[in-house]
């Protein structure tokens, strides 16, 4: 079974596989959800109950040029009223750095991703408009997989990225660090 098989299949028995038609209804351009949400997903499947990782929020990247952080409002208003037992976290990745002083520029919602702190968090994943899966994998399924935490090139040194490995270490003692 291929890596993204697998990750289709983990994914398509939680909660995620009904949030995503969700988010695809927003038409919200060239979307993904990245993040926790897949991470903590497929880490709790494949260590089950040794690992205390759970969704702590649905991160949604999107990249549109003319949008607004009112578009990023509504879309998560939207979720919210549709799951009010989750939280959303929407961001436009061609805004993201004007408003948050210091950060990177991007020129797509790809980019913003392979910027997250850790390879096995900058994995995406949407449907599209006929249902089909796709996938987002920058830096490949093998760290996710595995249960390594590494950081991205960007985050090498990032003292965030560390603080944020410890923290899943504690909650998922079977994860191993990777630098």
């Amino acid at each position: 079974m291929s890596d993204s098989t697998n990750l289709k299949t983990i994914l398509s028995d939680s909660v995620i596989a009904d949030v995503l038609p969700h988010i695809a209804q927003l038409n919200l351009p060239n979307w993904w959800l990245a993040g926790g949400a897949v991470r903590n997903t497929v880490w709790s499947n494949l260590f089950g109950e040794k690992c205390q990782l759970f969704i702590k929020d649905f991160d949604i990247a999107f990249f549109d040029l003319q949008g607004t952080r009112e578009q990023e409002q509504q879309a998560k208003s939207i979720l919210t009223t549709q799951f009010p037992q989750y939280e959303f976290d929407v961001k436009n990745q061609a805004s993201f750095g004007r408003w948050r002083t210091g950060r990177t520029i991007y020129y797509s919602t790809e980019d913003g991703i392979k910027d997250w702190l850790h390879t096995a968090t900058a994995v995406g994943v949407r449907m599209d408009q006929k249902g089909e899966w796709q996938f987002f994998t920058p830096y490949g399924l093998d760290d996710l997989f595995s249960g390594i935490i590494k950081p991205t090139l960007t985050h090498i040194n990032n003292v965030n990225a560390k603080n944020k490995a410890s923290e899943f270490m504690q909650k998922c003692p079977c994860l191993r660090l990777s630098v």
